[in-house]
């Protein structure tokens, strides 16, 4: 079971998709130390390289570009559902405990053809194999078929990383082909909203 809400944290208004065992929820002001230090777990940058920036420009690109980007899709889906290529980042977090435990992501990639939207993720070493990044992307991806003009979504997983690999497969994408990105080997899937809503992905 998923849905979405708004929920109020203290004067502030927080957007949440619930899933079974993790909540999707906007980033807020107060997951900066732990967003900085997963970003430092070898087991995550060694599949998204670029990411373990220093605390400084983590906080400058959190504070100054993700928060208010993630409120501007919001706003944007409350209107016309049309989110262009605005960018929406989330974080999961654990229901037992409240923990930031990783985070799933949208936003346009530039080197896939278009339509290139795509879906990805991470998850803490200490949180994998318990099914959370599926439960993260399946939720992601029915809100933004089920409430954006968004009716293709594309993932990229390297050949060596398995685990994603199998989280995009369970969450319906097609594999199309093998691409090259910087140097490394990525598979390359899709998944349109006319395939999803076909499959039993979709929640009754």
């Amino acid at each position: 079971m998923m849905s979405n809400n708004i929920h109020s944290t203290g004067r502030e208004k927080v957007f949440i998709i619930d899933c079974k065992h993790i909540i999707l929820r906007e980033f807020i002001t107060a997951d900066l130390d732990s967003f900085h230090s997963l970003t430092w777990q070898s087991e995550i940058n060694e599949f998204l390289p670029g990411w373990n920036v220093s605390k400084e420009q983590r906080e400058d690109w959190f504070l100054n570009y993700e928060i208010p980007e993630n409120k501007q899709f919001l706003n944007t889906v409350t209107t016309d559902g049309n989110i262009g290529e605005l960018r929406l980042r989330l974080g999961i977090i654990l229901k037992e405990s409240g923990e930031f435990i990783g985070w799933c992501c949208t936003g346009i990639k530039d080197e896939l053809p278009p339509p290139n939207r795509e879906i990805m993720f991470a998850i803490s070493k200490d949180h994998r194999s318990q099914g959370y990044t599926t439960q993260a992307a399946q939720g992601l991806i029915k809100y933004l078929f089920e409430n954006t003009n968004v009716e293709v979504l594309n993932a990229i997983a390297l050949l060596r990383n398995i685990p994603s690999n199998r989280v995009i497969q369970k969450c319906g994408f097609e594999f199309q082909n093998r691409i090259e990105l910087d140097g490394e080997k990525y598979n390359y899937y899709r998944l349109s909203k006319g395939s999803w809503k076909s499959t039993a992905f979709i929640s009754k």
